[in-house]
């Protein structure tokens, strides 16, 4: 499975974001207990582990995996007062975790970058215990709720989603399908709740305009060519940063946080 978005700043870029998101929102909507034995798949550099590990406490169970041994090896740094938190090295496809061994199972940003994602979601059922939650944060439609939207620039970023998915199987509209797929593997008490992942009114700060520099960059290689080459890539993706940085536009993004319960 390749991960588009690598780079040398990946890991840096993914706690900023893990910091700065509402993961203790929904993950507090979503029924986290003090207690609790919980799976964070696709853990990244633990940010968000590390926020789980103070909400259940003590008493808690937290398990992280990730299949960058680079992310894992910052989540270690980063909890290792954390003496109930543990990180492993697994695919979320085929994690390699007993049967029914989580009260709570969370993923983040993840189905949408796997090609077998509703193969995943299932794993991550199957470590689930009967009554236990599992949880999926995704965003919908990323990059693309902005007004003013110029046509041609709407358009480019339609186009840069259909290579995205092409070329890397990434799926910026995986939040919207996580519901139905729930419902079709057996998951009761199926319910979605909406987020603001980001709301930008005006200029874009630091942190978004260097988030999107980082994205642009690292997503070149694989998806320029077929956006009309090189040149023509670097000069929409300008325009895009422009965008971010009018002090009269609005941006925004949704998260669709989907939780259910194995029966």
């Amino acid at each position: 499975m390749s991960y588009i978005l690598e780079s040398n700043d990946e890991t840096r870029r993914l706690l900023v974001q893990e910091r700065t998101g509402n993961a203790r929102e929904a993950l507090l909507l979503t029924g986290l207990r003090e207690g609790d034995r919980v799976l964070d798949a696709g853990c990244g550099p633990g940010g968000i582990t590390e926020l789980i590990a103070q909400l259940v406490g003590p008493s808690g169970q937290v398990t992280g995996i990730d299949m960058s041994e680079e992310r894992l090896e910052q989540a270690r740094r980063l909890n290792q007062r954390h003496a109930h938190l543990r990180f492993l090295p697994a695919d979320v496809r085929r994690t390699g975790l007993p049967d029914q061994a989580f009260d709570y199972t969370w993923s983040q940003f993840v189905l949408q970058h796997v090609p077998e994602r509703w193969q995943a979601l299932g794993e991550l059922i199957r470590v689930t215990r009967p009554g236990g939650k599992v949880v999926i944060s995704e965003f919908d439609g990323f990059g693309l709720g902005n007004w003013p939207f110029p046509e041609d620039l709407r358009e480019w970023c339609l186009r840069l989603t259909d290579a995205l998915l092409r070329v890397a199987h990434m799926d910026v509209y995986v939040g919207r399908k996580v519901f139905h797929e729930m419902r079709r593997q057996g998951l009761t008490q199926v319910r979605v709740h909406v987020l603001p992942q980001f709301v930008i009114a005006g200029a874009a700060d630091s942190f978004h305009q260097m988030d999107w520099e980082t994205r642009f960059s690292s997503m070149e290689p694989l998806v320029a060519p077929l956006l009309g080459g090189l040149e023509d890539y670097r000069r929409m993706s300008r325009r895009y940063l422009e965008l971010l940085a009018d002090p009269d536009a609005l941006k925004y993004s949704i998260l669709l946080v989907t939780e259910g319960t194995r029966p």
